[in-house]
C-alpha cells in the first residue's frame, strides 16, 4: 500500500505539472503579445518626457518585428515555465530540446531583422559620414554582428539545457584549435580589413606608394578597390594589377601622395650691389644650409635663380629663390609657411655677418599644387 500511494503520489503531481505548462503553452501567444504591448508603452513613455520620438521608434524598431518579437517572447515564456518539470530530467530534455532550438530560432530571426533595420538606418548614415562612402565595411560589421547573434542564440540553447559549456569547450579544445589554426589567415584577413577601414591610411581613388620587398623598388600605383578580403592596386606605368591580402597592407608602410601637397614658395632677395661668382655661390649655401634646419621643406628641390634688379643706375643682383614645401594638411602647411619666415630670418642674419645685405621687394608668393607621382 505504501508503494501504491507514492506511485499515486508521482503520478498526480507529474500531471499536474504537466497541466501546469501546458496552460502556460497555451497562453503563451497572449503572453508574446503582452510583451509587445508593454514594450511600445515603454517608448510612449519615453516619448512623452521627451527623450525620444515615440512614433519614430515604433514605426522603425517595433511594428516591422512584432511577429518575430511576439514569437520570440512566447517562446521564452514556455523556456521559463518549463522548469516545472525540471524533476524530472528525461521529460525534460526531451521537451527542452524542441523548445529551446524553437527559441534560438527565434533569436536568431529577431535580432537578425533588428540589427539589420538598426544597420540600414542608422549604421550606414554613420560610415556614410565617417569614411565618405558606404562599401564593404557595413558587409564586415554586418557579418560580424550575425556570427555574435548565432554565438548567442547557441549560449541560450546550451544554458536552456544544462550543458557545462566549460566541460564541452575542454571536450572539443583539440578540434577547436585545429579550426583555429586553420581559420588564422582569414581572421587575419578580416581584422587587416577592419583595421584599414577604422585607420583609413587610403581609400579607393588615391596614389600610394608601398614596399612589399626591402631589397627591390617600392611600388606606386593607384587604389581601384578595398574589398573583404584584398586591396586592389593598379600599377603606375605598367598598367597591370596588383591584389594584396588586407592583413599584409595593415602591417606595412604606406605613403598617400594623393593626400600629401606641395606649395611652392617664390622670394626675391634684392641685393645692394652686383655679387660676384663666389658671393654667388656663398648665398647658394647659405640658402640651403638654413633650410635643412626647417622640417617641412623638400631640400632637394630648392633652387635659386640670380639676375639684375630694375634699376638701370644701380644695376644690382636679384635672387629668386623657389621653397617647395609638403604637407598632408591645411593646419600643418600653414605652419610651414611660418617656419619659412624663420628660415629667411636665419638667412639674413647669415649673409649680414658675411656683409652681404639684402631687401626683399615683394612679398613671399605661394602656388600650391598636389603631389605627383
Amino acid at each position: 500500500m505504501p508503494i501504491e500511494r507514492e506511485i499515486l503520489h508521482y503520478v498526480l503531481e507529474l500531471m499536474t505539472r504537466l497541466v501546469l505548462f501546458s496552460l502556460a503553452v497555451a497562453i503563451s501567444p497572449v503572453v508574446g503579445r503582452w510583451l509587445l504591448g508593454l514594450i511600445s508603452r515603454g517608448v510612449k513613455l519615453l516619448g512623452n518626457y521627451q527623450i525620444t520620438d515615440d512614433k519614430s521608434v515604433y514605426e522603425s524598431y517595433i511594428q516591422p518585428f512584432q511577429n518575430s518579437l511576439t514569437l520570440t517572447g512566447a517562446f521564452a515564456f514556455i523556456a521559463i515555465c518549463l522548469n516545472v518539470l525540471i524533476q524530472y530530467e528525461d521529460l525534460y530534455n526531451f521537451l527542452g530540446v524542441f523548445v529551446y532550438s524553437a527559441l534560438s530560432v527565434c533569436i536568431i530571426w529577431f535580432a537578425s531583422k533588428l540589427a539589420r533595420q538598426i544597420i540600414h538606418r542608422s549604421v550606414i548614415g554613420l560610415v556614410n559620414r565617417w569614411f565618405g562612402e558606404v562599401s564593404e565595411v557595413v558587409l564586415i560589421f554586418e557579418t560580424l554582428i550575425y556570427v555574435l547573434i548565432i554565438i548567442l542564440a547557441i549560449i541560450v540553447f546550451a544554458i536552456g539545457l544544462r550543458v557545462n559549456l566549460i566541460a564541452l569547450g575542454a571536450s572539443v579544445g583539440i578540434s577547436g584549435v585545429a579550426i583555429a589554426f586553420a581559420a588564422q589567415q582569414t581572421l587575419g584577413r578580416l581584422f587587416g580589413t577592419l583595421e584599414l577601414y577604422l585607420d583609413r591610411p587610403y581609400v579607393s581613388g588615391e596614389y600610394i606608394r608601398v614596399n612589399f620587398n626591402p631589397y627591390g623598388e617600392d611600388v606606386y600605383g593607384l587604389v581601384e578597390a578595398i574589398g573583404l578580403r584584398s586591396t586592389k592596386i593598379r600599377i603606375v606605368a605598367q598598367n597591370t594589377m596588383m591584389i594584396v591580402p588586407n592583413s599584409t597592407m595593415a602591417g606595412k608602410n604606406i605613403e598617400n601622395v594623393s593626400r600629401g601637397k606641395k606649395t611652392m614658395a617664390m622670394l626675391c632677395l634684392d641685393f645692394s650691389r652686383q655679387l660676384r661668382v663666389d658671393e654667388q655661390a656663398l648665398v647658394t649655401r647659405t640658402i640651403e644650409q638654413e633650410s635643412r634646419f626647417f622640417w617641412g621643406f623638400d631640400k632637394t628641390s630648392t633652387r635659386v635663380q640670380y639676375g639684375t634688379t630694375d634699376e638701370p643706375k644701380y644695376p644690382a643682383t636679384r635672387a629668386r629663390v623657389f621653397f617647395f614645401i609638403t604637407s598632408p594638411t591645411e593646419n600643418s602647411l600653414e605652419l610651414r609657411k611660418r617656419l619659412l619666415d624663420l628660415a629667411n630670418s636665419a638667412i639674413a642674419q647669415r649673409l649680414a655677418a658675411q656683409n652681404l645685405r639684402f631687401v626683399v621687394p615683394e612679398p613671399t608668393v605661394y602656388i600650391d599644387s598636389p603631389m605627383t607621382l
